[in-house]
């Protein structure tokens, strides 16, 4: 369940506060602390092939459009 779903259930259960916290409780996703999924590309959002070196955080798609302008060369 992504967070854009459950954001959408709890429009849908408002109005019944029981059952908001119940489902608060048991189905929102948490926030986490450490691994792959706290690390975000800053353009895109994707959390797959992530560049985290040299304060990039960039997935490497988006490193491949932005490497030369960031000042990278290719070489080969």
């Amino acid at each position: 369940m992504t967070t854009s779903q459950h954001t959408k259930v709890l429009k849908q259960i408002g109005k019944k506060p029981g059952t908001h916290a119940k489902y608060l409780k048991h189905n929102v996703p948490k926030a986490r602390a450490f691994g792959a999924q706290t690390h975000r590309c800053k353009l895109c959002g994707n959390m797959r092939g992530h560049i985290g070196r040299y304060g990039l955080h960039l997935c490497r798609r988006c490193f491949r459009q932005y490497a030369t302008q960031l000042g990278f060369k290719k070489y080969s």
